[in-house]
């Protein structure tokens, strides 16, 4: 069977190969410890189930609903948005779909025309450039460094622009690092993209988990010149432990909403009845789950870091959101003999049961990315165990 080109030039995702991976030695009886997928290990608010199951028991959840989404749904994210963005978008500025990844390519095949280029700072998540070239687009990587947090600065923005660049992606706080953005580098970054006709792709997934005290500031939110030049992602999956669900939404202008919501219409349809019901709820719904949720997420996170600034040849920066951490390995790569992170990350699995996901598909290969969504006993004993690691010869 000849395949396309588009699917042998794509890059299999490295958080779902480590998982995988995981998974497999776990079972095969291995004493496997997973730090490797994005996802809450908490189970989905209770009234987000209950709201569900009245929709299926009642028969709500039977039918198909508008493609972009029940009328109900946007105008629970129309309020939500305004809660927490301080806009009111209209029900014609927003859309649902399968998870905000489904959303990202829905936009990146409304927009990017054959070799259309994407800014994309680096390091990045693992599927934003495989999305673009799908599109038929062409991804531009801008090396961040750890010395600035891994921010992307006006100043190199101009030095990659070319007269092929019709979208910047930001994702703040970021996954891998954790990284948010201030609103004065927010406003400059979008004032440039203003100034330069520049799409601005906001995933704003992780924006309600940000810990210590630090602030998520929507780029959306710093004027409406910056808003008309914003498409925002982001969905309920990480903030209301509902990975499983896969509702994702956009809000933006109604021109690129109905463009994408045409793409839904010929690909997936509506994303699941009962997921959407379960979403109102989650968005209208008590709040208090998700503020017990990200404590623990922060309890971890202030727990974990200095443990693992302790493994010798870790270089850590303390993330501000998300729930990732990001060390450079590079020392500790260099103390084991190896030449590669990947096969650096690949001998820890073997030999110590910890599974973690190389910076290499993030566009760092110097770092290593480690999930903290997990229980605080499980984090330790994998911490511990590259303390071990790397302190044997």
């Amino acid at each position: 069977m000849k395949l396309s080109q588009r699917v042998l030039t794509m890059e299999e995702s490295v958080t779902l190969q480590a998982s995988a991976r995981a998974k497999t030695l776990k079972a095969q009886g291995r004493d496997i410890l997973s730090l490797t997928l994005g996802e809450p290990d908490f189970p989905t608010p209770k009234n987000v189930q209950e709201a569900a199951i009245k929709a299926i028991e009642d028969g709500s959840a039977s039918f198909y609903t508008v493609a972009s989404g029940l009328p109900a749904l946007k105008e629970a994210i129309s309020q939500h948005v305004e809660t927490f963005y301080g806009y009111r978008p209209s029900l014609n500025q927003i859309v649902a779909g399968t998870g905000a990844k489904f959303l990202l390519y829905a936009f990146f095949l409304a927009v990017i025309d054959p070799e259309d280029e994407v800014i994309i700072p680096s390091p990045y998540w693992v599927s934003y450039a495989d999305q673009v070239k799908m599109a038929e687009g062409r991804p531009v990587f801008v090396k961040t460094t750890e010395e600035a947090d891994f921010k992307v600065t006006v100043e190199q923005l101009k030095a990659s622009k070319t007269d092929k660049t019709k979208v910047l992606l930001l994702n703040s706080p970021s996954n891998p690092t954790g990284m948010i953005y201030g609103a004065d580098e927010l406003r400059a970054i979008g004032n440039w993209a203003v100034e330069n006709d520049v799409l601005i792709l906001a995933d704003d997934i992780y924006g309600r988990l940000v810990y210590n005290g630090h602030t998520f500031t929507p780029i959306s939110t710093l004027s409406e010149a910056i808003r008309k030049q914003t498409l925002v992602i982001n969905g309920v999956s990480k903030t209301y432990a509902m990975t499983g669900w896969r509702v994702g939404y956009a809000t933006g202008e109604p021109e690129l909403i109905t463009a994408m919501s045409k793409i839904i219409g010929q690909t997936t349809s509506n994303l699941t009845t009962a997921s959407q019901y379960a979403a109102i709820e989650a968005l209208l719904g008590e709040q208090e789950t998700v503020e017990k949720m990200r404590q623990a997420f922060e309890e971890r996170l202030n727990t974990i870091y200095p443990l693992l600034s302790e493994v010798p040849g870790f270089k850590v920066i303390k993330p501000q959101g998300a729930f990732y951490l990001f060390p450079n390995v590079s020392e500790a790569i260099r103390m084991k003999g190896f030449t590669d992170v990947t096969s650096f990350t690949t001998d820890i699995l073997e030999k110590t049961g910890v599974a973690l996901v190389t910076g290499a598909g993030f566009g760092a290969d110097e770092n290593v990315r480690l999930s903290y969504a997990t229980d605080l006993e499980t984090l330790k004993e994998a911490v511990n165990r590259l303390k071990v690691y790397m302190s044997n010869n």
